[in-house]
């Protein structure tokens, strides 16, 4: 697949950028979720945990392409710390699959597929979540739900022991790509998702929340991809948006991948 840099990457490449929020000073400002409430949400770990994840196969795994050397992915996880031996499942990954258009500098494309080394099995604590068939843009002002296990606030090198979500506003481009937002850098494009404070609230995700969800209307819109330091309520987390183009080189990269 050709990829190209620079402004061609708007007419060639799609981009995907996240970045979650929450509402206060934990995801940042989430609530802890009922355990196991979200069954399709992976912790990924490298030597430690580093960024979460979606299940959206019983072999697949969704995440950032940021979120590079990911050796173990774990399910059914809602404490890090706790004894979950009853619930968890843990793959190593089998082959990991960044989006052959990801780039680090620009943070387009920044989406990745692990293949695990075997399938998981269906349980009350682990369960994939279907991909939508056709993709639908969250219109500014949508409330939609992030969530993961990364830090909780600001200058704060530790990730939450357990998973935590929150609801984000979209911020319609226009504004996120404004003087007092982001100001073109990044350009905000058509393939990114703006989320985060409502005006009133600092909602937003934090280190470690990358490669997770933004859920809206129960459905996957977007992963968590970069922000600008956490909850400040102009720098809102970015998310790849999952378009047509996204969610077809997921499916193509799966299908190929079972045909090797």
């Amino acid at each position: 697949m050709l990829c190209l840099r620079g402004f061609s990457v708007f007419l060639s490449c799609v981009v995907l950028l996240i970045v979650q929020s929450s509402r206060g000073s934990e995801i940042i400002g989430g609530n802890e979720v009922q355990p196991h409430s979200l069954p399709y949400m992976a912790l990924l770990e490298s030597d430690k945990p580093i960024c979460g994840g979606v299940l959206i196969d019983q072999a697949w795994v969704l995440t950032a392409a940021h979120c590079s050397s990911i050796k173990k992915v774990l399910l059914g996880v809602h404490s890090i710390k706790a004894d979950e031996k009853d619930f968890r499942q843990v793959r190593k990954v089998k082959k990991s699959l960044p989006h052959p258009c990801y780039d680090g500098t620009d943070k387009v494309n920044d989406l990745m597929l692990l293949k695990l080394d075997k399938k998981v099995k269906k349980t009350k604590a682990v369960n994939w979540l279907t991909l939508p068939k056709t993709s639908k843009e969250p219109k500014a002002g949508s409330v939609c739900v992030v969530a993961g296990w990364g830090t909780t606030k600001n200058n704060v090198n530790r990730m939450s022991d357990v998973l935590r979500s929150v609801n984000v506003t979209v911020i319609d481009r226009v504004t996120c790509n404004s003087a007092d937002y982001y100001s073109l850098n990044p350009v905000i494009t058509s393939s990114m998702i703006c989320a985060g404070s409502n005006g009133r609230n600092t909602a937003d995700t934090c280190q470690g929340d990358s490669g997770g969800p933004l859920m809206c209307n129960g459905v996957l819109a977007g992963i968590t991809s970069f922000g600008r330091m956490c909850g400040l309520i102009k720098k809102p987390g970015v998310y790849s948006f999952l378009s047509e183009k996204q969610l077809k080189w997921i499916k193509n990269t799966m299908k190929g991948s079972k045909i090797e």
